[in-house]
This record gives structure tokens, C-alpha cells and sequence, in this order.
């Protein structure tokens, strides 16, 4: 084996080939001259992976590695773990960024002399940029480091330091989902905005992989600190490439609560998306801590600890954003503290989120925007509360989240403004603090807006019921025709796989993309997994641009393309139609381009559908199933025999849609009756 080489498992050797593992097992039994396991274990081998490449490329199984897939692949098979792998190639990435022109005598050294010459330059990185007690711990020898510092370098070259470092950092958060929670980025610039633009000094106190920091964009510092020592460095790493050199950025590690890394550090905004119903958050040990100037937190109420720590790092006047699970503004054990910040001026608005906005995404979660004190001034009297369940979507279908954000920031800039806002019932309402403190304290904002009134009311009502029973009309007539009895069928078949091998249609995941500096990308919306499932156009936003103004390509769809969520386990495929046609592509979801001359796409996307043929392509977890799009499977039929089967998929979806557009306007028939019945804007007759 030559020095230095990487390793990679099956697993790696599957996405390399793009095929399932057990596909990698059969190569082995079946093909003596398949490489040999250098490492690992019995039962989970590695294998040299120039020699598994070169196999591949024999067998014809691997016509080109794309460079960032190699460069992952050297990522994994790091012998001390991915972790230390991005440690490496991240300080490298940072030297790079300050100097891009660095890269070219990186190329022109030996593999000895890159091993000797980068620990002490990336140590010296480190420290300018972190200070000498910085998180990011590094390996004493980087020889076994030098194929994948190379490739780092090469990959960036073409792509950017910053963007190198954002396909790494998110390819190990993707593959470990279960360990790390998440902020999304929708909610972090929302809880961005909710703070002010520009801040100077902001800091979060468990900073997780740093969304809410990279959101902030501050102007003079950025202090983060996170109990995983490993995520701290790492993230710290993310943010010293996403923000303005002239930012300083300190990361810290370790539990905020018990041990605080910035025990003195006074910031403009602090922004924060606490670890929820942590008991054991340190309420034994910190009994008398001077942090809690609003009431010492029960133990049940660890978000309410993590609130009152925030504000003790904040001026007078300065904001603190958190993201609070909904029981903490109900919970009785909460409700003395919860009435002294009302009492004293610092709650000023409660937000409730739509259910799925960040996890865990099965509750409305709320934003607690808050204010510290100012001892000069008088105590404000009102809290805004907000709740976006109440902002009309489109028929039935809910709000999309950029219309959500926007009627939260305007409510919120103009109660900031002006100290209140006018009332919409179902939506907002400005409360006077003293209705609030009686014996619940409960700041839950639905409990506190009025319903709202049928739009419209009677009249309305009666123009839903018409539309829907014109819709049942069209129902019954578009029924598909008693089905025509048949035999099994025992086509040929082939795999989704199989056919973009052979080009007949173009497969591609959904997830990547970034609006344009320039906004040239921002008008493509963003058809969701949730979209496609529901049937409805596209509803999310491309992300923005990177902090050094590039953008990534979105993976933009066509007409006539079929979509497929691979979450979930239901059987799903649409055909890409109408105003979905140009949305980008969202995660979890992929998209196949079939060639008109060899697939019908309403007959490809109906065999997708099929139950057996969907249960046979999924995989199962303990809380999730996930679909291989490549092991799908298609007969291999005539072209007009396929349009022939296409041609009936194509009514099929035709009548689906038209019980979904009953279904919503029966719902909203029903749901308008009673609201209107129990306002009195509807009489029973």
C-alpha cells in the first residue's frame, strides 16, 4: 500500500459507484480480483482507495470521481476520524483565504515538506484568529494528512476556502443527523432580523454548528461557545470563514451554565436556541448565581436559565433573541420569573412559529425577543404576541415561510417603533403586561388573540360552498373508469439507476443553490419535499448568497421532469408541471429528467408510484424510512405502449388533484361554519 494512501468502507465504495452496499458485497464474492481489505475491521473492512477506484474504472463502474466526492472520501476515511479531518483541512482553508496566492507553493512541495512546514503556519493561523486559548485542536504529525490537504487545496481552488469548508462541514452534518440539533436557516434570519441590523458585539452561548451567528452578521465580534468540544471547533472554524476578517471571533468550550468562557463579556445581542428540558442544567450547583435577577429558575425550567444567562451578557438596551419551546410559556413552575420580566420591561414579544419550523419540528416552537432594562428609563407596559398560524395562506394550504418572516418583522419594527400595533384578530394583538399577571403568567400568544372573523363572512361562505360543489361536479366526471381486469404482469424490468447509466434520463438531488449577490437567483422559489407531497407549487427560498457574494447553482427543474421525495415512506412522484417548472430543486427530494425519445415522464413517474415497487427500494430506521431513488424499478416497454400507460397516469393525477382542491375547500367550508356559527357572524338558520 503506497504512504499515505486513503481508505474508504463499502458504504464509501457504494457512493463512489452509485449503487447499494449490497451490490459492494457481491463484487467481492464474486470477483477475485476485487481489491483486498487493507484496515478496518472483520466486520467493517477498508479498502485502499486509489486501488478501489482503479477497479471500478476496469469494471466500467466508475467512468469519472467527482473532485468533491473524492475530497469527502478522504475526509471519511481520515484514520482519527472525520472530525480531525476537518480540523486539518479547515486550518488550511483559513491560511488559504487570507493568502490565496499560498496555494501555489503548497502545489510545489513535496508531500515531507508539506508535512513539516504546515503545523507551525496553521498554528500560527489559528492563534491570529481565535487567540492563543483557541478550540481547534490539531494533530502533532500531518503525514497521514497529506492526500487530503491536496486534494482541500485543489477543490478549493476552483470553489473558494469558505465554500470547501461549507461542503465539508454540511456533508458530516448530513451524515450525522441524530447528533447534532439543528437551527435552519429560515428561523436564525428571522431571529437575526428580530435583533437589528449591524449589531457590533453579538454572542450565542450554545452556539451548536453557528447558523444564528452566520446570520447576525456583526460588526466587531463574534463570541460563540459550545459544550461538544469537537462541534466547537469545527464551528469555530465556519465562522472564522464566513465572517469579515476584520471581525474578531472567539469560540469557547464547555457548559455555559456551569463554566462560562466570557464570564465578563458584555455584547450588543445575544441570539440563542437552547438545549429544552435539560434537568440536569446545573440547578443543584448554581442555587445562588448572580445571573438570576429575575428569580432562580426551577429545574424543570432550564430554558428560563439559559434566558436569564443571556441577559446578564448584555448592555442596558440590548437585545436577546431565544428560541423557547412552547411549554415554557405556560409552565406554572416558570410563571414568578416569567412575571418579573414582564413586570421589569424585558419580555417584549412572543412569537409562535408554524409546527415544523426547527426542531423538534412536531411543535410550534416560539422566538421570546427580549430587552434588558435600561435603570433610566421607565419599564415598557405592553408585550406583542404573535401568532403566525394566523397569516392566510393560499386556499387551505399554510403560509409560506417567507410570508410568515415578513409579517413577523413588520409587526415587530412597528411595535419597536411606535410601542404598539393595530390588533388582527387570529394574528396579533398588543397587551397591556398588567392583564398578564395573574396566577398563570401565561404569555402563549394563542391564548390571548381573538379568532379571527370569516373573511367576508355568510357571503364568503357561500361562494366556498359553490366552488365546491363545482368541484365535486368535476369529480364525478373525470372518475377514472371502472378498471379492466388483467393478469399479473411479468414485464422485463430495469432501475432508475440502470437507465441514468444508460442516459435515458438525468438524475440529480435537490438541496444545493444559493440566491445571487446580485438577487439574480432570487426569484427562483424552492420546491420542498413538503411541496411535492402535497401537491402544491413551490413555497421556499433559496438561501443567500455567501458571505464573500458567491453563489452556488441551484438544481433547477423543467417541465416535464418527475420529482421524488425520498423521505417518509410514501409513495410519491409528480411530474413537473405549469408554474413549478423553473423552481430550484429542495433537499430530499430528486429529480429525474427523462430523454422524450426513450421515456414517457407520466409513465415513469406512475410506475414510481407503485406500493411494492417503493417498498422494495426503502430502507428502514428506527424512526424514518428512506428512499434509494437508483433501485426503483421501470419496465422496459415500448415507447407507445409507455404513452399509452402515461396517458392514463396523467388522468389519474388529473382526478388526485381534484379531490385535494375538494378536500381543502370542504375543510375550509367546515372550519368557516363553525368559526362563523360560534362568532355570531353566521346565524344557524
Amino acid at each position: 500500500m503506497p504512504e499515505h494512501a486513503s481508505e474508504v468502507t463499502a458504504a464509501g465504495i457504494a457512493r463512489l459507484a452509485g449503487v447499494g452496499r449490497a451490490a459492494v458485497s457481491n463484487w467481492r464474492r464474486r470477483h477475485d480480483d476485487f481489491p483486498r481489505p487493507v484496515g478496518g475491521t472483520d466486520t467493517s473492512p477498508t479498502y485502499e482507495l486509489p486501488a478501489v477506484e482503479r477497479w471500478l474504472r476496469e469494471q466500467g463502474k466508475l467512468p469519472f470521481v467527482p473532485l468533491h466526492e473524492r475530497l469527502w472520501q478522504r475526509a471519511d476515511s481520515h484514520p482519527e476520524g472525520v472530525p480531525a479531518a476537518l480540523r486539518i483541512a479547515g486550518s488550511l482553508l483559513m491560511i488559504m483565504q487570507g493568502d490565496p496566492a499560498i496555494s501555489v507553493s503548497y502545489s510545489a512541495a513535496t508531500d515531507d515538506e508539506l508535512a513539516a512546514r504546515l503545523p507551525a503556519e496553521m498554528e500560527t493561523a489559528l492563534a491570529a484568529r481565535f487567540g492563543p486559548e483557541h478550540p481547534v485542536r490539531l494533530p502533532d504529525s500531518l503525514d497521514d494528512a497529506v492526500p487530503l490537504l491536496r486534494t482541500t487545496a485543489k477543490f478549493a481552488e476552483d470553489t473558494g476556502p469558505a465554500q470547501t469548508y461549507e461542503f465539508l462541514f454540511g456533508r458530516y452534518l448530513d451524515a450525522n443527523p441524530r447528533h447534532f440539533t439543528l437551527t435552519p436557516q429560515g428561523p436564525a434570519e428571522l431571529m437575526a432580523a428580530l435583533a437589528g441590523e449591524g449589531p457590533g458585539r453579538v454572542l450565542d452561548p450554545a452556539c451548536g454548528s453557528g447558523a444564528l451567528l452566520r446570520a447576525a452578521s456583526p460588526t466587531e465580534s463574534v463570541h460563540a461557545q459550545e459544550i461538544d468540544s469537537e462541534l466547537a471547533s469545527l464551528t469555530a472554524l465556519r465562522l472564522a470563514m464566513a465572517t469579515d476578517p476584520a471581525v474578531r471571533v472567539r469560540v469557547g468550550s464547555g457548559d455555559s451554565l456551569r463554566d462560562d468562557a466570557f464570564r465578563e463579556l458584555v455584547v450588543d445581542t445575544v441570539l440563542c436556541h437552547p438545549p429544552f428540558n435539560d434537568r440536569n442544567w446545573g440547578h443543584d450547583e448554581l442555587g445562588y448565581d448572580p445571573r438570576w435577577e429575575y428569580g432562580f429558575p426551577a429545574r424543570t425550567e432550564s430554558e428560563l436559565a439559559w434566558l436569564q444567562h443571556s441577559l446578564a451578557h448584555v448592555r442596558d438596551g440590548g437585545t436577546v433573541v431565544m428560541l423557547m419551546p412552547p411549554a415554557a410559556a405556560s409552565r406554572r413552575s416558570g410563571r414568578r420569573v416569567r412575571a418579573d420580566l414582564l413586570r421589569r420591561g424585558a419580555l417584549r414579544a412572543v412569537v409562535a412559529l408554524p409546527a415544523g419550523a426547527a426542531p423538534p419540528h412536531g411543535l410550534p416552537l416560539h422566538l421570546w425577543v427580549l430587552r434588558k432594562p435600561d435603570p433610566e428609563q421607565r419599564p415598557p407596559g405592553e408585550l406583542l404576541v404573535f401568532d403566525t398560524a394566523g397569516i392566510p395562506g393560499h386556499g387551505a394550504e399554510k403560509a409560506p415561510w417567507y410570508a410568515v418572516s415578513a409579517a413577523v418583522l413588520d409587526a415587530w419594527t412597528a411595535f419597536d417603533r411606535h410601542g404598539s400595533v393595530p390588533d388582527r384578530p387570529g394574528v396579533n394583538r398588543t397587551l397591556p403586561v398588567i392583564e398578564l399577571l395573574d396566577d398563570d403568567v401565561d404569555v402563549t400568544p394563542a391564548r390571548h388573540l381573538p379568532p379571527p372573523t370569516a373573511e367576508g363572512g355568510a357571503a364568503a361562505l357561500e361562494s366556498v360552498r359553490d366552488r365546491l360543489a363545482m368541484t365535486l361536479r368535476r369529480t364525478a366526471e373525470i372518475a377514472p373508469a371502472p378498471p379492466a381486469a388483467g393478469e399479473p404482469a411479468r414485464w422485463p424490468t430495469t432501475t432508475v439507476g440502470e437507465l441514468a447509466r444508460a442516459g435515458a434520463l438525468l438524475m440529480r438531488a435537490g438541496g444545493g443553490g444559493t440566491a445571487g449577490a446580485d438577487g439574480s437567483a432570487a426569484a427562483h422559489a424552492v420546491l420542498t419535499e413538503h411541496d411535492v407531497v402535497a401537491g402544491s407549487g413551490p413555497t421556499g427560498l433559496l438561501p443567500p448568497s455567501r458571505p464573500d457574494g458567491s453563489a452556488e447553482e441551484p438544481v433547477l427543474v423543467e417541465e416535464g421532469d418527475v420529482v421524488v421525495p425520498i423521505l417518509g415512506g410514501g409513495a410519491v412522484a409528480r411530474v413537473v408541471e405549469g408554474a413549478s417548472a423553473g423552481a430550484a430543486l429542495g433537499r430530499n427530494v430528486y429529480v429525474l429528467r427523462p430523454d422524450a425519445a426513450a421515456l414517457d415522464p407520466w409513465f415513469l413517474a406512475g410506475f414510481l408510484r407503485g406500493t411494492a415497487n417503493n417498498r422494495q427500494a426503502s430502507s428502514f430506521a428506527s424512526t424514518s424510512t428512506r428512499l434509494d431513488v437508483r433501485r426503483l424499478q421501470v419496465p422496459r416497454l415500448p415507447l407507445a405502449d409507455q404513452r399509452r400507460y402515461g396517458e392514463r397516469f396523467r388522468t389519474l393525477a388529473a382526478f388526485e388533484e381534484t379531490l385535494r382542491q375538494a378536500t381543502q375547500l370542504g375543510d375550509q367550508l367546515v372550519q368557516g361554519l363553525y368559526d362563523g356559527l360560534t362568532d355570531g357572524t353566521v346565524r344557524p338558520g
